[in-house]
This record gives C-alpha cells, structure tokens and sequence, in this order.
C-alpha cells in the first residue's frame, strides 16, 4: 500500500503540472507553493528558539486551532508558531493580515516522501500538531522518525472512514501520535475499538473561540444605527438553495431588519435576490447610512463572526450544498440557529448536538422554515432556545486549556 500511495502522489503532482494552466483553481494551488521552501529559510534565518508547527486544512480547521494557539503562547510565551495549510482558500484568507500569536503561516506541500522530509528539516519544529484530520503519511513519518512529539487535537472521526475499516496502511498514520484529543465520544470509542489508548475526549475547541469572539466583537456603529430596535435575522454564508427558503419568508415578514452574508461575494447572486425581494436592499460596500433598507447584503469577507451581535435569530447556509457553516459563531452571543437538512449528519455533529439541546433548528423547505421561525417569535419559545444556546456554549469551553495541559505533562515526561 505505501508504494501504491507513493505512486499515486507522484501522478497528483503530475496532473496538477498537466491541468494547472487550464484551470485557475489548480493553477493557484500548484503557484501557491512556488518558492515554500525558500520562505522557510527566510523566516528561520530571521528567527531563532523553539517552534510549534499546527497543520491545518483550511480556514474551519484553523479557527479551531486557535484557541490551542493561544493558549501554548500563554503556557510557552517565547514559543515560536508555525501554521500549515493545505486548502489556497484557508491560505488565502489569513495571510491578509497578521495573525495574533502567529510567527509564520505557509502551504504544506505535496505530500512526497522527499518534499515532506526537506519541509519538516527546514522548519525544524520542537513540537507538531494536526487539527481535526488531513492527515499526511509522509509528513507525519517526517515528524515521527525525528522524535518529534506529535498530537492531534478536535479529531471528529466517522465509522465509515478508511482508518475503521481495516488495519494497514492508513490505520497506522493514527498509531504516530503521540495523543489524540478527541471532540466527542463517539470517537474516542472508535479509537478505542482499533486499541488506539493515548486518547481523551477534550471538546470542541471552536468553542472557545466563539465565545472569545462574543466577548470580543468588532463594532459596526453605523449598521447598530440601522437596526435600532427591530428584531434582525442574520443569515450567514447563505447559498442559492438557502436563499430560495428564506427569500419567500423575508417577503412575509415586514418589520425585520435582514443581514444577509452570502457564501459567494460575486454581484450577479446578490442583485439576483435583490430583484427577487419586496423589501428594499442594499449592497453594504454601496450602502449610504442615510439610507434605511430592510435588507442589506454583506459583500465583504471578515465582517460575518461579529455580525451575529444583532440577531434576534440566525441561519446558517451551507447544508444543503458543500457543507454546513459555523453554527456555533451565532450561538456564542446566545442566538437560536436554524440550518439547512443535512444529508451527512455525522460530518456534523454539534448540527444534532445543538438540536438536542435546543437551540439548533433544522429545516428542509420554506414551510418547516415559516414553522420555526413562528415558533421562535413566540416570547416564551424564544427565551428558552437563547437560554440553552448559552448555557451549551458554557459548559463546552476550556478545551484548549485540557489540551495544552495534557500536552505539557507527556512533553515533560520525554
């Protein structure tokens, strides 16, 4: 199996040489790496001491490795951070601009024997984590045969997936490490059934950082203005097929203020919608605050995680097409969520995990949507959703404090 994966990546890199000139998101990927390992150089040449190397996917899992991040600069002031991103979209979106606690931010190659060994040499780390999966064979034995201590921390692991199904060559990229911090039961008991035992269920770190992000919020006081005291529905990262459920019920409800923070920033969706609604709208890039619309499109990125401090109620987009957005941002200043019916619930889990506590609500169609929506109108209804919207929000922080803790003791015992 290992030289069929070998040959596999050799032909991946081949295909993305063939097929990047023709296609631009290809193109991206393959000219975002261009230069990697002269820029680690660069940087290790200007900054000398200890480093920590997180590797993350994308955008999703580097929100929830920040709570970790913060927390190992608090414990280890002096530590250095390293952060790896395999998705351009992830990469793009962070390097815009510094990122508190992190000293250098980077593509992870593709995954060579050769490329990895020269990654992992070059950056030099004292300590490697992984958030949640992505997990690359060679990378990962890089850090392993340097004794290099190695963690995985949020893993949400699923019984179909290829590590469960039997043991061999995928199996044992789990048996490096050296810990695995789990989000839920349901898979520290799939570890457990494999007899993997260095592991702990530590939580959900992204709830950490919502609640960071409540308590830290940017301040829009122009758009505080606009909503004074009207009820407002924050619609975050909303598709054609979430737009085609909530445009009928923005139609029937006057009195609302309407945020709605499209997936897709292009014009032609959201002059599309505009055209669709009774209420008047407005692009916020060409939005004049003398002006009072009842919906206002965001069209920027950066703004969506602070925009929830208006909402009475939130959606959250994405269930019905490439996946389900951040559900717990709204929830960590204590709204009510409805989202889209989902087809794999157990890529998913705080989707049913906020169901089951109340204040996540799914929905398929615009009548089960008018439904919810009509209940949380009711006072009573309401309270109570916003209640255990906190309240599981609560009881879920700390786990990159478990983390970092854990950590720290079988770093020490090495």
């Amino acid at each position: 199996m290992r030289w069929i994966y070998r040959i596999g990546i050799f032909f991946a890199r081949l295909l993305l040489l063939l097929v990047g000139p023709f296609i631009p998101k290809v193109g991206h990927f393959s000219s975002g790496r261009k230069d990697l390992f002269q820029k680690i150089e660069e940087f290790k040449s200007k900054n000398s001491g200890t480093l920590a190397w997180f590797h993350v996917a994308s955008l999703g899992e580097y929100e929830q490795a920040r709570p970790v991040i913060a927390e190992l600069k608090n414990v280890r002031p002096d530590q250095l951070i390293a952060v790896s991103f395999f998705s351009p979209s992830g990469y793009d979106h962070v390097i815009k601009k510094p990122q508190a606690n992190v000293d250098f931010i980077t593509y992870l190659p593709i995954d060579s024997k050769k490329q990895a060994e020269k990654f992992v040499d070059l950056l030099s780390p004292d300590i490697v984590f992984f958030v949640k999966y992505d997990l690359w064979h060679h990378h990962i034995m890089a850090v392993k045969s340097r004794k290099i201590p190695l963690f995985l921390f949020s893993a949400a692991f699923r019984s179909d997936q290829i590590y469960f199904k039997k043991d061999g060559f995928f199996r044992a990229i789990l048996f490096q490490f050296d810990f695995i911090f789990t989000q839920n039961e349901s898979t520290l008991d799939l570890l457990k059934s494999i007899d993997f035992q260095q592991a702990s269920i530590a939580g959900d770190t992204r709830f950490d950082r919502v609640a960071e992000t409540a308590k830290n919020f940017k301040e829009f006081p122009e758009l505080a203005k606009w909503v004074g005291e009207k009820p407002t529905v924050v619609a975050g990262s909303v598709w054609q097929e979430d737009m085609d459920l909530l445009i009928p019920l923005i139609n029937a409800k006057p009195g609302y203020r309407w945020i709605i923070a499209p997936h897709d920033l292009s014009p032609d969706p959201m002059n599309r919608w505009s055209k669709q609604l009774s209420p008047s709208s407005s692009r916020y890039s060409q939005w004049d605050s003398d002006i009072s619309p009842d919906v206002i499109f965001i069209d920027n990125i950066g703004m969506l995680s602070s925009l929830y401090q208006f909402a009475k109620v939130a959606y959250v987009g994405g269930a019905f097409g490439k996946g389900l957005h951040n559900i717990l941002e709204p929830m960590g200043f204590g709204i009510p969520v409805i989202f889209g019916k989902l087809e794999k619930t157990a890529k998913f889990p705080e989707a049913a995990e906020s169901q089951r506590n109340g204040c996540g609500f799914e929905v398929s169609d615009t009548e089960s949507l008018k439904l919810v929506f009509e209940k949380l109108e009711r006072p009573d209804f309401y309270q109570q959703s916003a209640e255990s919207a906190k309240n599981w929000v609560q009881k879920n922080i700390g786990a990159a404090e478990k983390i970092i803790s854990k950590v720290e003791k079988i770093v020490s015992r090495a």
